[in-house]
């Protein structure tokens, strides 16, 4: 790939996943822009704040603030924020957004809501890994972000679409489990 830089790959400065009152359920930044956590936490108040008054749960909406595109949607007690450079492209922004929502709900099992986020909040944040790695987009598509997130059956033929609750829960967990031993 000749000519690749990083600075040529969409990339986020953060995704954001809060509660209904603006609490954080699972957050991840990819840049320093936001250096301390009282900065983030701020960061995540105003943004928050400013997006309350729209109607963003049946399309991404999309705004500017400041200095930064966010792109957000909400389902039921749960806030998806995606947060980028102003000079990023929206369209796939809200793809990625699109991606990190929908892979959530196929691994929740359609139950998307702050209890079942916070019990299964290992799947989130390996959701997250799979869709961004510092700061840059690596895939958009929900079927292969939960695919990869429960890659390893029990017994290693079970694809992931075929498997019960709570072997994909088990799965999750293994390769999370995993992931903090590397």
């Amino acid at each position: 790939m000749a000519g690749f830089s990083k600075e040529s790959c969409p990339s986020v400065k953060n995704i954001l996943l809060l509660d209904s009152e603006g609490k954080r359920v699972a957050v991840k930044y990819f840049s320093d822009d936001w250096l301390t956590n009282a900065s983030k936490l701020s960061y995540e108040k105003s943004v928050f704040t400013k997006t309350l008054k729209t109607n963003a749960r049946s399309e991404a909406e999309i705004t500017l603030f400041d200095g930064y595109i966010v792109v957000y949607k909400f389902v039921h007690d749960l806030h998806f924020f995606v947060t980028a450079g102003d000079d990023e492209n929206e369209l796939i922004l809200a793809s990625v957004l699109q991606g990190f929502y929908d892979s959530v709900g196929l691994l929740l099992r359609g139950d998307v809501e702050k209890r079942t986020a916070l019990e299964n909040l290992d799947l989130i944040l390996l959701c997250i890994d799979e869709v961004i790695d510092g700061g840059i987009v690596l895939e958009t598509d929900a079927n292969a972000i939960a695919g990869k997130v429960a890659t390893n059956a029990i017994d290693g033929s079970v694809p992931f679409a075929e498997q019960t609750i709570s072997q994909a829960l088990a799965t999750a967990r293994e390769h999370f489990a995993r992931s903090l031993l590397k």
